[in-house]
């Protein structure tokens, strides 16, 4: 599946030395998309709150400009997201979980009727036919152990928004074995399919 347009999302707070944006990097040249769109979450994205709540489980035609515009960055958001044939998101784990920045992109995109709708068999994600890779990094925590609360959460929110092709780069245990672990992510990256 050739990448056109690759969405790519930082969220390490780091941007020296980061091994996550050093591997999304080697990610976004294997897969050499024509156009590439970043969203850096590390500058920090707003809260949900009440008047967004509110502004989101108001009909489309009925809000007013203020809560149009307390959409607006999300509704930007998603449409990044839509424009995108794969997505690569840079995923370090923090204290056993997704850092709180990505959490708050979730909150912004996950949104019933716009990125999934509720229907009698369930949850249905609407932005399907999509590509997604991780590049998961970690200091102590192993991937996809009891207590990595951060790649199995972001792999569930995809499927829930419809983006079921997932593959998963792994630099995980960094503070063990820092050299050993880049190479191997660095092998898993030069076996994705451009």
């Amino acid at each position: 599946m050739t990448a056109h347009t690759v969405l790519r999302i930082d969220s390490s707070a780091r941007h020296q030395d980061s091994v996550s944006r050093r591997l999304t990097d080697q990610v976004i040249e294997r897969l050499a998309p024509e156009t590439v769109v970043t969203r850096d979450l590390s500058n920090t994205l707003p809260l949900i709150d009440e008047a967004w709540i509110g502004a989101n489980f108001t009909p489309a035609d009925k809000r007013s400009p203020e809560q149009r515009e307390t959409l607006a960055l999300s509704d930007s958001l998603i449409d990044e997201l839509k424009a995108a044939d794969t997505l690569v998101i840079g995923l370090p784990i923090y204290n056993f979980a997704a850092p709180t920045t990505f959490k708050a992109w979730v909150d912004l995109v996950a949104r019933a009727g716009v990125t999934f709708r509720y229907s009698e068999a369930g949850p249905e994600g609407l932005l399907t036919g999509k590509r997604a890779i991780l590049v998961v990094t970690s200091g102590g925590t192993a991937v996809g152990s009891e207590i990595d609360f951060a790649s199995g959460y972001v792999k569930h929110v995809l499927s829930f928004i419809g983006i079921t092709d997932i593959e998963v780069v792994t630099a995980d245990r960094l503070a063990v074995d820092p050299e050993g672990t880049v190479n191997k992510a660095e092998e898993q990256v030069a076996r994705l399919a451009a």
